[in-house]
């Protein structure tokens, strides 16, 4: 009970200091040192902008106490970046937000953000208001396989419906003429609220899934160039029905940000690994000269590398099978995209800040080699849909991979045509 009165303080705080304008001075030796430093500058002296949706070329940055006019290099991908915003113009949903990075580096390749009723809103993929949902999933499922050594293909006995989480079900273990039994990876395709709290009061403890919550940078700062607000993940002390709730996302006190939920998909693609993205690739001077180029920053691993396979498997289970199934039926079908692994998991719960019914798609795609991206997608609609987010994060999977195959096809044919020269 103290932590959810606490709640409203956490989030006033977390407010102040994300629109808190308090610009600090570095040296140009520093912005070469320190990662951490370095980005946080960037993001003092940027953020203001960022947050308006704006993307100059020139800014003023504040260096050992004068300021100095640099140009700004931008790590978006143009096309990716085009698509992003025409997709939320052409859909217009009340609220709507998408964020792609390269999964191994972090590199914002696309942020776009829209609010119907207000062209000139604060980016929605910076804010933390939004409900994680069954996003959360991840992170329990991550648990269970991590910590408690639970296969993808355990089974879990539960009661009641598959998107309802009474009390009466979740609590009981009797098993009778009505219980059913579901893999832990169709559970999750499914996001079947019941199984996770089953699964979570069998196998795992409270404090497992705090630290597993803090793993995968809730209630931490992210180290992003720009400003992002906390995620918030309140995991009860004991056992009962309000750690059931949690781990199956089934509260709206547990928050996330569009850019946080990006790197949630990354770190499973990317063996564990937690990126922190970064959107600015290098400030020059008048002269052209560098004074500040990025440089990727991981945290530790959130889980390990088998164990991230085994929640790709679960995640991959959700666009063949689960909840994004019809959305990505036909580019699983195409035989082009056949060599690109995908996997997501989606999330629906009426939030309260922006009102109306939140939409998430958190993702992954990856050719197999070098080329891994992560995506959020959320869209809030207060009365009608007019788009779901797993279908802008098919659109946008699409687009970045339709010109990374018809590149890799061009090469291919160029290094054909120099054998048969030869």
């Amino acid at each position: 009970m103290l932590k959810l009165l606490l709640l409203p303080l956490a989030l006033l705080l977390s407010a102040f200091l994300f629109f808190t304008d308090d610009t600090k001075n570095t040296s140009e030796e520093a912005l070469k040192e320190n990662t951490h430093e370095s980005r946080s500058w960037v993001s003092e002296n940027l953020g203001q902008q960022i947050k308006a949706n704006k993307f100059p070329e020139n800014q003023l940055f504040k260096i050992e106490s004068e300021s100095k006019e640099l140009k700004i290099k931008y790590t978006l991908d143009p096309l990716l970046q085009k698509e992003s915003e025409e997709l939320l113009k052409r859909y217009k949903p009340d609220y709507g937000a998408i964020f792609m990075i390269d999964a191994k580096t972090g590199k914002v390749l696309a942020m776009s953000s829209f609010q119907k009723s207000n062209s000139k809103a604060d980016n929605l993929n910076l804010q933390a208001t939004f409900p994680a949902a069954s996003i959360f999933k991840v992170i329990t499922a991550a648990a269970a396989v991590d910590h408690a050594g639970i296969d993808p293909d355990h089974k879990i006995a539960f009661n009641g419906g598959n998107y309802t989480l009474y009390k009466k079900n979740v609590l009981s273990d009797s098993i009778n003429r009505w219980t059913r039994f579901i893999s832990l990876k169709d559970a999750f395709a499914r996001s079947i609220n019941t199984a996770f709290g089953r699964l979570t009061l069998e196998s795992l403890e409270p404090k497992v899934i705090s630290d597993y919550a803090k793993r995968f940078m809730f209630n931490s700062r992210l180290q992003t160039d720009f400003p992002v607000e906390q995620s918030t993940a309140i995991v009860p002390e004991e056992k009962g029905y309000e750690l059931t709730q949690v781990a199956s996302g089934y509260n709206r006190f547990n928050t996330l940000s569009p850019v946080h939920g990006a790197m949630i998909a990354a770190a499973i693609i990317n063996q564990g690994k937690v990126v922190h993205p970064y959107i600015v690739n290098e400030l020059t001077d008048s002269n052209d000269k560098p004074v500040y180029t990025a440089q990727p920053f991981n945290s530790e691993s959130a889980i390990k590398p088998e164990s991230a396979k085994k929640v790709q498997e679960m995640m991959e289970q959700t666009v063949l099978t689960g909840t994004s199934r019809k959305t990505f039926r036909k580019i699983v079908r195409e035989k082009k995209f056949q060599e690109i692994e995908m996997g997501g998991k989606t999330g629906h719960f009426t939030g309260m800040n922006p009102k109306g019914r939140t939409d998430w798609f958190v993702g992954y795609a990856s050719d197999g080699e070098d080329n891994k991206v992560a995506i959020a997608a959320i869209t809030v609609n207060i009365q009608k849909w007019t788009v779901k987010s797993s279908a802008l994060g098919e659109m946008m999977i699409r687009k970045h991979f339709k010109t990374v195959l018809e590149e890799k096809a061009v090469s291919k044919l160029n290094n054909n045509n120099k054998k048969n020269r030869g």
